[in-house]
């Protein structure tokens, strides 16, 4: 196996709770209304850093869809999965899409304010405090 060349996104985005990986910016977020077995799940247009593992035809509450679970390409945590077909007309659209499961991954902005609080300052140096 080769070495992992991890991206490196720029602008709020989403991250493997684990290992703190980035995984997904926040403009590509389509939709907060999607769920998985553990909860909030979140549709996104584009992943970076993940895997995809085997694919499968899966049951969901849409309908079925062939389906691959990715996995984080630094920690191997299951964060979520992709939708490589739909097998209904009407849910052609997440074809090619992610979704990133909500207890898996943390927003940046709450990842900075939690571990990063210097580095993420709610005044400039310019501003009285």
């Amino acid at each position: 196996m080769g070495r992992i060349f991890v991206v490196e996104l720029e602008g709020r985005s989403y991250r493997c709770k684990f290992c703190k990986t980035h995984l997904a910016l926040a403009n590509d977020l389509i939709s907060r209304g999607f769920h998985s077995r553990r909860g909030k799940a979140y549709l996104f247009n584009k992943a970076v850093n993940v895997t995809v593992g085997t694919l499968e035809d899966r049951m969901m509450m849409s309908g079925m869809h062939t389906v691959g679970d990715i996995f984080c390409c630094c920690c191997g945590q299951i964060v979520g999965w992709k939708y490589e077909a739909a097998h209904e007309k009407s849910q052609k659209y997440k074809e090619g899409k992610f979704v990133l499961e909500r207890e898996v991954i943390v927003d940046e902005s709450d990842f900075c304010s939690e571990f990063y609080i210097d580095t993420c300052p709610t005044v400039s140096d310019g501003e009285d405090a």
